[in-house]
């Protein structure tokens, strides 16, 4: 039987594929969120305690990222996409079987260390792959799917639910895992042939990224943006349903057409990079926009009535900005660092999902119960922070003097 052919960086397939190996991870966040009454229900405990639920699969995967990283330099990006995916099923078959909390918070722990291998992969392989405007393009696409995912994965759930109770839900990221490791026979190796750090090495690989400037401030920078976007993911919640009365239905459809906005601002950025418009005056277009919509929020939470109108125009905003400003931070965070893309990788994604958190947490522990008061708080102080990074660490490192690493494939310092 003759081999199938491969799939070539250049389809559509392997755009899908990347878009799979993007989501794994935030399927395994958002998802399970309409389940965790009923399936406290089913074990027993009280529904407080499902909150156990996300922190283990959060560090699981924030954990594996570090492993991940720099074992994927050495050894291929195709193996830790393989072995993430092995790992996701067995999780994601022991949640569904899973009949009491002990069994089903290991499960969730699989889960994400599981996750984190397709998670990692999918950053290092644009960057093995594709350079200057088309690897801009592509990171576009990456962090559409990253952001988008969020924002239709409670929905999605909510329905497999309805038709399967809450342990259909686990069904999804199985799937997906499956989908995935039926289409890797045909997905060459896309790791240079020189072997990335030794075992030995790992730590002598992450000291001497983290003490890039270029690199450190494109992570801070997309890792403080993503707080200020999960400030509006986790305080719309709050607001919509808490204070405002929205059933949860009208908020999942308000919700929903929210990524309209993520997709706006990843298309424009593809747009932008296809026209040669540099990624710092991009990022910096972006960060001014997302700042002024949260200081307008704040302000308006602060003297006016609570109202879904602002609350909507936020999150419209704050998608769109985001979608100009995280590509081209992660972009310019795994350019730094070309000889360790899978390294790289696997820290920015491990920062973004610790903004991420902290930004959640801080949301729903300053909720007054009536106002955007909390998630516009904390939506400034993500832009105010992703701020700082880029004018303190990337527009010095942008000298050529100030880079420790060399030049990148295209002759231009980071």
């Amino acid at each position: 039987m003759p081999a199938r052919p491969r799939i070539h960086p250049e389809s559509r397939a392997f755009s899908a594929l990347l878009g799979l190996l993007a989501a794994l991870p935030t399927f395994g966040i958002d998802m399970i969120l309409p389940s965790l009454s009923e399936t406290a229900a089913a074990l027993h405990v009280p529904t407080a305690a499902m909150g156990a639920a996300m922190a283990v699969y959060l560090l699981g995967l924030g954990a594996a990222l570090l492993v991940y990283g720099p074992v994927s330099d050495r050894l291929g990006r195709r193996p830790a996409i393989v072995c993430g995916c092995l790992l996701l099923i067995g999780g994601s078959l022991g949640c569904a079987a899973s009949r009491t909390l002990p069994q089903i918070l290991l499960s969730r722990a699989v889960q994400g260390i599981g996750a984190a291998g397709p998670g990692m992969a999918v950053f290092a392989m644009v960057r093995d792959l594709f350079a200057g405007e088309a690897a801009r393009a592509r990171m576009s696409f990456v962090v559409l799917i990253v952001n988008v995912v969020p924002m239709v994965a409670p929905t999605l759930g909510a329905g497999l639910m309805d038709v399967g109770g809450w342990r259909l839900i686990h069904a999804a990221p199985l799937a997906a895992a499956l989908t995935i490791l039926a289409a890797m026979p045909r997905v060459a190796e896309t790791l240079p042939c020189a072997p990335g750090p030794a075992p030995s090495g790992i730590l002598r690989a992450y000291r001497k990224i983290l003490a890039n400037r270029g690199f450190l401030g494109h992570a801070l920078c997309n890792a403080a943006a993503a707080g200020a976007v999960f400030a509006y993911i986790t305080g719309s919640a709050l607001v919509f349903v808490g204070a405002l009365g929205f059933s949860p239905s009208a908020y999942g459809l308000l919700f929903g057409s929210s990524s309209l906005s993520v997709m706006a601002g990843a298309a424009l950025n593809g747009r932008l990079a296809a026209r040669g418009i540099n990624s710092h005056r991009v990022i910096g277009a972006g960060l001014a926009g997302a700042t002024l919509l949260a200081a307008m929020l704040l302000v308006d939470a602060l003297v006016f009535t609570p109202s879904g109108v602002p609350v909507i125009a936020a999150m419209a905003g704050m998608g769109l900005a985001f979608g100009l400003v995280s590509p081209n931070a992660i972009h310019g965070a795994t350019e730094a660092a070309p000889e360790a893309a899978g390294t790289a990788g696997a820290i920015v994604f491990c920062l973004q999902m610790i903004g991420a958190a902290i930004a959640s947490d801080l949301v729903a522990r300053l909720f007054d119960g009536r106002s955007a008061l909390s998630m516009a708080a904390v939506m400034l102080g993500g832009c105010l922070a992703a701020i700082a990074a880029f004018a303190g660490l990337v527009r010095p490192a942008a000298r050529p003097s100030s880079s420790r690493f060399p030049s990148q494939r295209h002759g231009e310092p980071v």
